[in-house]
């Protein structure tokens, strides 16, 4: 087992230097990207435009060296423009199927927000069931099949609120913040040119079943299983008073020190199976064959940030859902 973490590690490092010929300070997030992978789920990328969401991903796609779509979601979006569609062959007199840019490893699915009801209903089935509907007849999807959706946090006309289910199906939510100083100079040196910069596939299709075996093979000890279902816990105000069982406050503020009046819903318990698959990638890349607390704190935020809803109350005194997840870690026991 240790040689096979060795050559895991030895992957994820060439998968590393190989991004950062292309990608400027992007570290954490090819490796949170890369996490996702392998625990088998779906990303959510949230950033303001300008910030290489498409190019981070693109550069993904390439170094996995698996087949690559991308769809642009706009109002006018059709289920059929994603999923395909029949098509009627006047000489033969049947339909065809034309399967449309889902049908792929890796999708960009550029500024999902954007997409109507009807769209959004079609993804689900795809991020879900890992098949879609075309006519009376479901197609399976390739395998792997990895959607990496993008949002502007920012403009929000011509734009479509996602509906709880579909942000549950998101392994993690990864956020994008600006570049600093020094990361910048860089970006501008290179005046536009990083994606034309060559990158080669470093990771094969048998190395991705190899990293997807070990990180299940990661061992997680009974405690750690407690603290996950622990943190979701105090995120369900409809539970229990977390004031009384633990005694200490969560949020500081002048109003209240309640976190119940700012958590509308809770996580569910998907959000435990995905913080547990997360953590055992985690600690599979840092070279270990068990996951330890600080595995389970380092994805936290990413796969509980979108499954919270905040009630009015938080919004009104500016408390957002890291904020609240970064003190439920602080003051949950650690095994």
């Amino acid at each position: 087992m240790s040689n096979n973490i060795d050559n895991i590690k030895k992957i994820v490092e060439n998968y590393r230097l190989e991004a950062a010929k292309r990608l400027v300070g992007q570290e954490k997030l090819i490796d949170d990207i890369l996490i996702a992978f392998v625990a088998g789920g779906h990303v959510l990328l949230e950033g303001v435009p300008g910030l290489a969401k498409t190019l981070t991903i693109k550069t993904v796609a390439e170094l996995l060296g698996l087949d690559f779509k991308r769809i642009q979601f706009t109002p006018d979006l059709l289920p059929a423009d994603v999923t395909g569609t029949l098509i009627y062959e006047q000489g033969k007199g049947t339909f065809t199927v034309r399967k449309g840019p889902i049908f792929g490893n890796i999708i960009l699915a550029d500024e999902i927000n954007r997409a109507p009801a009807k769209v959004q209903s079609a993804m689900l089935e795809a991020m879900e069931e890992g098949q879609v509907t075309i006519g009376e007849q479901s197609y399976k999807l390739p395998n792997p099949f990895f959607v990496l959706a993008t949002q502007n946090p920012v403009e929000q006309e011509g734009t479509y609120n996602l509906p709880e289910a579909e942000l549950d199906r998101f392994l993690m939510k990864l956020v994008i913040s600006y570049p600093t100083a020094d990361n910048e100079i860089q970006i501008v040196k290179t005046a536009g040119k990083a994606p034309s910069i060559p990158v080669n596939q470093v990771i094969s299709q048998w190395d991705i079943e190899a990293m997807k075996t070990a990180a299940d093979a990661v061992t997680c000890d009974e405690k750690l299983l407690e603290y996950i279902v622990s943190i979701l816990t105090v995120t369900r105000p409809e539970e229990a008073s977390h004031k009384q069982q633990t005694g200490r406050t969560i949020v500081n503020t002048t109003n209240t020190n309640d976190i119940t009046r700012y958590v509308h819903f809770g996580a569910s318990p998907r959000a435990g199976i995905a913080m547990l698959q997360c953590a055992k990638v985690h600690a599979l890349f840092e070279g270990r064959d068990f996951v330890l607390p600080e595995d389970i704190k380092s994805v936290a935020l990413n796969v509980l940030r979108h499954r919270l809803v905040l009630s009015y109350e938080a919004a009104a005194d500016n408390v957002t859902a890291d904020e609240i997840i970064s003190q439920i870690l602080d003051f949950v026991p650690v095994p």
